[in-house]
């Protein structure tokens, strides 16, 4: 019975072991096609190229070649902002009242505590009437208690209670005058009424805001950056600052960048402080920074258009002299850092290299030119 069942297991074995040589070889005739077509590419590249320098040969080609000079090199990043304020604060009173004067209206400038509205106190003022009227009473009592208890006359625990009544409804009444002057709404900062919310006649209470308050002497401006620059963006950079609806440009320095990197966009936050004492930088205005990334002092920058790709990698022309003629020479070169119209070279070239900048298109490895 053992030996029934051994048989099929060892059959199973046998065929996927085949089906995975199978795969295998196919896989190797496929990267051999795919080497053999390559280098079927290549010799064709090479035989035009052949067929290109022996045109070129029957006649110089004409070429503007410049020499490569080391020179500074500058890599901004564009990023949208936006305007904000630290003081940007809704008001509200600290005590409950109908408002019964605004003492401001929109667009006023004011200074910290100033008058912004009142609120209805005839009740308190009533309560306090009436405690000032016990305080002055229970002062009197003190005070002849006091001056028995001098004397050595009466006891003294009639002296001590009336020094307690004295002073708790003295406390009481400085409770009261402080109620009353809460319920005079103040400026807590300098700056301008952006907003009154409420209106004379209505109740008004610590929950329900009443004005806001805005200074923008003193502005900043936020952005969000790639977590790409995290280590290229520092505090005290200096960022140039759009703003497009006032057409107007500024510039600043960084105040510093977010600790923390946004999980959902990967991007961490800058902040920049400005001065806006012209107040024409408003609070959620857009703007646009533009942020230095990168600086060499000593670069080799060259044209992107005339860097050139093929399966060996990037290059371009160089106008070599051999003898008496001038050609031109295919150099493959190391990339850096681009922007829209230049490109970095960190290797192949040198300063002096002569570098083919017009008729670039027109030559191979080898033409004859003219410059």
């Amino acid at each position: 019975m053992k030996k029934l069942l051994i048989l099929p297991l060892a059959a199973l074995m046998l065929a996927c072991s085949a089906t995975t040589e199978d795969a295998r070889k196919e896989k190797e005739e496929a990267l051999k096609q795919y080497k053999s077509e390559l280098s079927e590419l290549r010799k064709k590249i090479s035989e035009l190229e052949a067929e290109l320098k022996e045109t070129s040969t029957q006649g110089n080609i004409p070429v503007v070649a410049a020499p490569i000079q080391k020179q500074l090199f500058e890599h901004f990043v564009d990023v949208t902002g936006q305007v904000e304020a630290d003081q940007n604060i809704v008001v509200s009173p600290e005590s409950m009242g109908k408002i019964v004067s605004i003492e401001v209206k929109e667009g006023d400038r004011v200074k910290k505590g100033a008058v912004l509205a009142r609120l209805n106190t005839e009740a308190l003022e009533r309560s306090i009437d009436e405690l000032k009227v016990n305080v002055d009473l229970a002062t009197t009592i003190y005070n002849r208690q006091a001056n028995l208890w001098k004397q050595q006359i009466g006891s003294e625990m009639e002296y001590l209670k009336a020094k307690s009544d004295k002073e708790s409804l003295e406390q009481k009444l400085e409770a009261l005058q402080a109620q009353l002057d809460l319920a005079v709404v103040r400026a807590p900062i300098n700056g301008v009424v952006d907003e009154i919310i409420q209106k004379q006649g209505e109740m008004a209470g610590p929950s329900i805001p009443f004005a806001r308050l805005v200074n923008i002497n003193e502005v900043y401006v936020t952005a969000d950056l790639s977590e790409t620059y995290l280590q290229k963006v520092h505090a005290g950079d200096v960022v140039n600052i759009d703003f497009p609806v006032i057409s107007k440009s500024v510039q600043g320095k960084v105040f510093r960048t977010s600790s923390v990197i946004d999980a959902s966009t990967r991007t961490f936050r800058i902040r920049v402080n400005l001065e806006n004492g012209s107040n024409d930088i408003k609070p959620n205005m857009m703007s646009v920074l533009k942020i230095k990334t990168f600086t060499d002092d000593n670069a080799i920058v060259v044209p992107s258009i005339l860097v050139k790709k093929d399966f060996t990698g990037e290059f371009l022309f160089l106008a070599v002299q051999d003898g008496n003629q001038w050609v031109a020479h295919k150099q493959y070169i190391t990339t850096g850092i681009k922007d829209n119209n230049n490109t970095v070279v960190t290797g192949g070239l040198k300063e002096g290299d002569q570098l083919i900048t017009k008729g670039y298109s027109q030559v191979v490895d080898g033409s004859l030119i003219v410059l």
